[in-house]
C-alpha cells in the first residue's frame, strides 16, 4: 500500500475508533476490566458506615480518635491483542472484509486501553507467529499498531490458534487482559491451549465472520476456493441439500467453539461483518461489568 494511502486509512480509523473508545466504551471498559488489586492511598478520619477492619490503629492512637486506611484500585493493566492474519480474513462477501472489521475492533480496544493508562501489545498469527509488538503506551505506539493492522503481510496463509495461545502463555509471564480476535476457522484442536491461557490471563474471544461463512445463496453452479489452502471445487448452490449441509457444518462448528469457550471460562462475542460491532462490543463489556 502506498504511504499516503496508508496514512489516510490510519487517520480515518484513528478518528472513528478513538471517538468510540472515548464516548461509548470509556465507562464499560474500566468496569469490565479490573486492575491488579487495591493499593494504599491515604488515611482519613473514620466516618459512619466505614468498615472497622480498615481502621489504622497506630494513627488512631496518636490522634486519640479513629482513622481508617483508604485504598484505591491499582488500575494499570497490560492488554494484549492476539490477531488472526490468516488468508481467510481477506474474505468479504456481505459487508466489509473481515480484515477491515478486525482492524477497527482492535483499534477501538487499543484506544480504550491507553485512555485508561494501560499498556497495549499485539501478536499477529497465522499458522505461525508472524509478529510480536511488545506492550507499550502512547498515541505513537497505537498508530504504529493500526498501520500494522491495515498493511501487515503475513508469510503464511493458514490458522493455528493453539500455537499462538501456547506462545503467548510462555512469553507473557505477567497476567494480561487478552483479546483473541479471529474468524475461528481452524481445523486444529485449541481447547487445551485455551484452557491453559485462560487460567493465566483474563482472556476474551472476538469472532469476526462473514454471513457467507454461515449460509450459501441460491445462485447455481459456483467455484469456491479455500483462501488458506488454495483448494477449489465446483458446487451447485441451487440444491437445497448442499445449502443445508453447508449451514449445518457452520452450526456444528459454532456449537463446538461456544462449548470450548464455556468450558474454559472465556467470554466470546461473535460479530458479522455486516453488523454493528459497536453494539456487540458494548454488550460484551456490559455483560462482564455486572459480574
Amino acid at each position: 500500500m502506498e504511504a499516503n494511502e496508508l496514512l489516510k486509512k490510519v487517520r480515518r480509523i484513528e478518528i472513528k475508533t478513538r471517538g468510540l473508545s472515548q464516548n461509548i466504551f470509556a465507562g464499560e471498559y474500566h468496569t469490565a476490566f479490573k486492575g491488579r488489586g487495591m493499593t494504599f492511598s491515604e488515611v482519613r478520619e473514620y466516618q459512619y458506615g466505614d468498615d472497622i477492619r480498615d481502621i489504622d490503629w497506630n494513627v488512631t492512637a496518636r490522634h486519640n480518635r479513629p482513622y481508617i486506611k483508604v485504598y484505591e484500585e491499582e488500575r494499570e493493566l497490560t492488554v494484549m491483542l492476539l490477531v488472526d492474519v490468516s488468508s481467510s480474513r481477506l474474505f468479504g462477501a456481505v459487508g466489509e472484509e473481515k480484515r477491515e472489521m478486525i482492524a477497527e475492533v482492535a483499534a477501538t480496544i487499543a484506544f480504550s486501553a491507553i485512555q485508561n493508562n494501560d499498556k497495549i501489545g499485539v501478536i499477529f498469527f497465522s499458522d505461525k507467529i508472524e509478529k510480536f509488538i511488545p506492550p507499550k503506551k502512547g498515541r505513537k505506539h497505537i498508530l504504529f499498531i493500526i498501520s500494522q493492522l491495515i498493511d501487515f503481510t503475513p508469510e503464511n496463509k493458514g490458522t493455528d490458534i493453539a500455537n499462538v495461545l501456547r506462545y503467548f502463555s510462555d512469553a507473557q509471564k505477567k497476567r494480561a487482559t487478552t483479546f483473541l480476535i479471529s474468524d475461528f476457522i481452524d481445523n486444529h484442536d485449541y481447547s487445551k491451549a485455551l484452557s491453559v491461557a485462560s487460567s493465566k490471563h483474563d482472556l476474551i474471544a472476538i469472532q469476526i465472520y462473514d454471513k457467507r461463512d454461515e449460509t450459501l445463496p441460491d445462485i447455481g453452479l459456483v467455484n469456491v476456493c479455500d483462501l488458506e489452502t488454495g483448494e477449489s471445487r465446483w458446487i451447485n448452490t441451487s440444491l437445497s441439500s448442499v445449502r443445508k449441509a453447508y449451514n449445518r457444518r457452520w452450526y456444528d462448528s459454532q456449537q463446538q467453539m461456544n462449548s470450548i469457550m464455556s468450558r474454559c471460562g472465556v467470554d466470546i462475542a461473535s460479530i458479522s461483518t455486516n453488523e454493528d460491532y459497536v453494539k456487540a462490543l458494548k454488550a460484551l463489556l456490559q455483560r462482564r461489568g455486572v459480574r
